[in-house]
């Protein structure tokens, strides 16, 4: 009998009995809070729902091989995300674990309005402008479903912002300046978001229906084929035989994992499962630990080769290629595992950790000797990228790369049970994103229509005194507010299309200004009150939620000042791979060193333990040190006269005061030592 389809993704995950039923139990509540609460089903239901998502990923594998049209790949992408969602998600937890007639019911109407558009064609299209009354009608039941399928699996609030933007763009001549506009009726807005390739329909479900699917199918088969495990395993063997191994080994297996995951909390439950018992043993507190894991696994979102779903955004909104952003991505993904090696050097003083016998392991030759093909399936989407592939062929040829080479060993092979799970798990698992994605056109389509993005490009420099540094405080801070509501995706469209558009006005360059955005729109998946990653993680160490929050926000916020350096240095760019104006590789190579060094400041006062517990003069002068390095042109905002040469300048104060307090504080801590002896 076939798996409950929505089980299968979260036993992927979890390594057998690595997990008590209470705490699996409370661990998958946090996964559904991310991805929804879906219908458990079995039975002649069960084997449908798998059917259905088993055909889904078939068909978007065609698409990714040969053309499909955009005015059909786009509407039968959403089809089949409005079918699943409505038969696996029910309107309410208590109609939970059965499929009901009304959901057979809507699901049936959103293909219908699907088969409408599909079958209307260019004459259709033709009359966005002009829609008829059954266009009309049809359209807005349309938008009212994506709007639920939306409500269903990710909760209320994305919907609700959806109407917020649908009330905005009708009620435009009854606003208060300088929010005013013209107004649209419903004929209008409705051709627009429905009929029209600028709307629910854009950008964010084009790349749904191409990359984000694709790539979600990709770790599926990683995972089943035992790719996930395989990558844990290698980072224990490799980082064995320290005090910090096991902290070591959680920073590594984020990132082997987190890569083709793209998913922070599937990536924090997948180690963290395996690994709390030996943090425990090593010393961690629960909370440090559950920290350490949310952070570890915050990196999937931000690690090449897969990123997070907004990654693929930022290509199609920047019309680059996403090879581009893989590389925009390189240097800061280093610095942010470069941010968590430290902080787990840090903790091996602070917490007085100690080595631990990891049990028996395969030594890292025989381990590679037999599993090391997993690596191939990772290494080749950016080689066929490098080749002149297209990403989407990239990742197909990927994904097939992946079934073929786990036929190399029994125990990984994907058996016909196993690779129809596989194929299910990743449709299946891209639901949310996609539904999040067309309510997301909806936003996108209004701000297109009124030019709300450059109202609110005006309204924020004024605020800021047409300051950049108050410019990109603010955009931070609306990010952040933002992604507290809704997912990371819809966290960076909204913000893409109102917020960039300030920074880019004051001269920041337009891929900079984004890749600033989508850092923080990540931010979020860590940040209280609404953090899934370290609740989750908090659910594994049974530490309280609360605290292991603020400890994975303090493990990362180092990393994540960051996306400042993209916008307020002169030579900040460099961090993007992106020769400043005026320089050379030498630039990229200091900007790159500067920011790790005051990365490594801010660990330390972050932290309270350097060579040893820090006082409040260190660490007030470790981020002072850390300031300099980071933020040389917040001089700017003080002095109008100060230029580049004085922000040069100021770095190689700050190289000074962070080097002097750190010999300092290594002779205090050596004395100590001595003292104690």
């Amino acid at each position: 009998m076939t798996q409950e389809p929505t089980k299968i993704a979260t036993e992927a995950m979890i390594a057998p009995g690595a997990l008590d039923k209470e705490t699996q139990r409370k661990v998958e509540e946090y996964i559904e809070q991310e991805e929804g609460a879906a219908n458990r089903l079995s039975g002649w239901s069960g084997h449908l729902i798998t059917a259905l998502a088993v055909f889904m990923t078939l068909f978007h594998l065609y698409a990714a091989y040969d053309i499909v049209p955009t005015q059909q790949l786009r509407p039968i992408h959403v089809g089949f995300v409005m079918l699943l969602i409505f038969l696996l998600y029910p309107v309410a937890l208590r109609f939970r674990d059965r499929i009901r007639w009304w959901d057979v019911i809507t699901a049936l109407i959103g293909i219908a309005t699907m088969a409408y558009l599909v079958m209307g064609g260019d004459d259709l299209t033709d009359r966005a402008s002009l829609p008829n009354q059954t266009d009309v009608l049809v359209g807005s039941v349309f938008v009212v479903l994506i709007l639920e399928a939306t409500r269903r699996t990710t909760g209320p609030i994305m919907p609700v912002v959806g109407l917020i933007f649908i009330a905005y763009a009708m009620l435009g001549p009854y606003l208060p300046a300088p929010w005013t506009h013209r107004g649209y009726d419903a004929e209008r807005l409705i051709g627009h978001l429905y009929m029209t390739l600028e709307g629910i329909f854009g950008s964010a479900v084009d790349v749904s229906s191409s990359l984000i699917i694709l790539f979600t199918i990709f770790g599926a088969i990683l995972q089943f084929s035992g790719a996930g495990k395989f990558f844990i395993d290698f980072s224990f063997s490799a980082l064995g035989g320290k005090s910090t191994s096991a902290g070591r080994a959680i920073v590594m297996s984020s990132f082997l994992l987190g890569g083709p995951s793209g998913s922070g909390v599937a990536t924090t439950v997948t180690i963290g499962s395996v690994a709390w018992p030996m943090l425990k043993k090593s010393g961690y507190i629960a909370s440090a630990a559950g920290g350490l894991l949310a952070a570890g696994g915050l990196g999937a979102i931000i690690s090449p080769p897969v990123l997070g779903a907004a990654a693929f955004l930022i290509a199609e909104f920047l019309k680059i290629s996403y090879l581009d952003v893989i590389r925009m991505a390189a240097i800061p993904t280093v610095l942010y595992y470069f941010c968590l090696l430290a902080m787990v050097e840090f903790d091996a003083g602070k917490y007085k950790i100690s080595n631990v016998d990891t049990g028996p392991r395969d030594g890292l030759w025989d381990l590679t000797k037999r599993y090391g093909y997993h690596f191939s399936s990772l290494f080749s989407i950016v080689i066929l990228m490098l080749m002149g592939f297209s990403p989407v062929l990239s990742v197909f040829w990927a994904t097939v790369a992946a079934i073929a080479v786990s036929y190399f060993r029994r125990d990984t092979a994907l058996t016909p049970k196993k690779l129809v799970n596989a194929l299910a798990a990743g449709s299946i698992g891209v639901l949310g994103t996609a539904a999040t994605c067309a309510s997301a056109g909806i936003i996108v389509g209004v701000v297109t229509l009124t030019g709300l993005g450059l109202k609110f490009s005006a309204i924020a420099i004024a605020y800021a005194g047409g300051s950049l540094v108050l410019t990109a405080v603010y955009t931070a801070l609306i990010v952040w507010i933002v992604g507290l509501a809704v997912p990371v995706t819809a966290s960076y469209i909204i913000c893409a299309v109102i917020a960039a558009p300030a920074l880019i006005k004051l001269g920041v360059p337009d891929y900079a200004a984004h890749m600033f955005i989508f850092y923080y729109a990540v931010l979020s998946e860590v940040s209280p009150p609404t953090a899934l990653s370290p609740f989750a993680a908090a659910a594994i160490t049974g530490a309280d939620p609360y605290r292991t929050t603020l400890q994975s926000w303090k493990y990362t916020m180092p990393a994540f000042l960051v996306p400042f350096v993209f916008v307020l240095d002169p030579n900040g760019v460099g961090l993007l791979l992106e020769i400043p104006k005026g320089g050379d590789w030498t630039n990229i190579a200091w900007v790159a060193a500067t920011t790790a060094l005051g990365i490594w400041a801010y660990a330390g006062a972050t932290q309270g333990w350097l060579f040893g517990r820090t006082n409040l003069v260190i660490r007030i002068g470790l981020i002072a040190g850390g300031t300099l390095l980071l933020f040389p042109s917040l001089l700017d905002a003080v002095s109008s006269t100060l230029g580049s040469e004085h922000i040069a300048t100021m770095k190689i104060v700050g190289i000074v005061l962070t080097i002097a307090i750190a010999v300092l504080q290594k002779a205090q801590s050596a004395i100590v030592k001595r003292g104690a002896a």
